[in-house]
C-alpha cells in the first residue's frame, strides 16, 4: 500500500469500527465505546487532512467517507435510542434526513447517470454537531460524577434541538441544491 491509500485505509477503519461501538453500547459498556467512537471521530479529521494536503483525495474516498460517517451516526443514534438515552423523534429526524439524501441521489443517479458526492458546508457541520453530541451524551454515560452529569445535562434538550434543526437545515440545503441541479442538467439534456 502506497502512503497516498493512507486516507482511504483509515476511512475502512472507521468503517470497521461501527460494528464494535454498536456492540458495545448495547452492552452498555459506554467508556470504552465512547473510546472507539473519539478514535473514529478522529481519524475522520485526519484522512480529510491527509488527502487535502498531500493531494490524496480520491473517488472511492470522497464516497466511502461520508458514508462511515452516517454509519456511525446512524448506528450510535439506534443504540441510544433503542435504550431510550437518546429521544426517537430526534433519532427520526436524524435518519430521516438520511434516508431523503439517499433516495434523492439515487432518482437522481438514475435520471442523470452522472452524480458526484461533494457534503455540503451545512452537512458538514451538521455531521460534525451530530457527532459531538453523541460524544457528549457517551461521555455522561460514563458515570465520571459530576462532569457525566454536566454533560448529561448539557446534551439534554439544548444540544438534542441543535442537532434535529440542523438535521433540517442540511437535508434542506440538499435538496434545494440537488433540485437545483437537476434543473440545470434537465435543461442541457433537451
Amino acid at each position: 500500500m502506497s502512503l497516498s491509500q493512507l486516507p482511504n485505509a483509515i476511512t475502512l477503519l472507521r468503517v470497521l469500527l461501527v460494528a464494535p461501538i454498536a456492540w458495545l453500547l448495547w452492552q452498555m459498556r459506554y467508556p470504552e465505546a465512547l473510546v472507539l467512537m473519539a478514535i473514529a471521530g478522529a481519524s475522520d479529521a485526519v484522512d480529510g487532512l491527509l488527502a487535502r494536503r498531500f493531494d490524496w483525495g480520491t473517488e472511492f474516498g470522497a464516497l466511502v467517507d461520508p458514508l462511515a460517517d452516517k454509519l456511525m451516526v446512524v448506528a450510535v443514534f439506534l443504540a441510544l435510542t433503542g435504550q431510550g438515552l437518546i429521544p426517537l423523534w430526534l433519532a427520526a429526524v436524524v435518519i430521516g434526513r438520511d434516508a431523503v439524501i439517499l433516495a434523492g441521489a439515487g432518482v437522481y443517479r438514475l435520471w442523470f447517470r452522472e452524480i458526484s458526492m461533494s457534503p455540503t458546508f451545512v452537512s458538514k457541520v451538521n455531521t460534525a454537531v451530530q457527532i459531538l453530541v453523541l460524544l457528549l451524551v457517551l461521555f455522561g454515560l460514563c458515570g465520571f460524577g459530576t462532569p457525566s452529569e454536566l454533560a448529561l445535562a448539557a446534551a439534554d434538550p439544548w444540544s438534542f434541538y441543535l442537532v434535529a434543526g440542523l438535521s433540517v437545515a442540511s437535508g434542506v440545503d440538499y435538496v434545494v441544491t440537488w433540485s437545483q441541479k437537476a434543473w440545470r442538467n434537465k435543461r442541457t439534456v433537451l
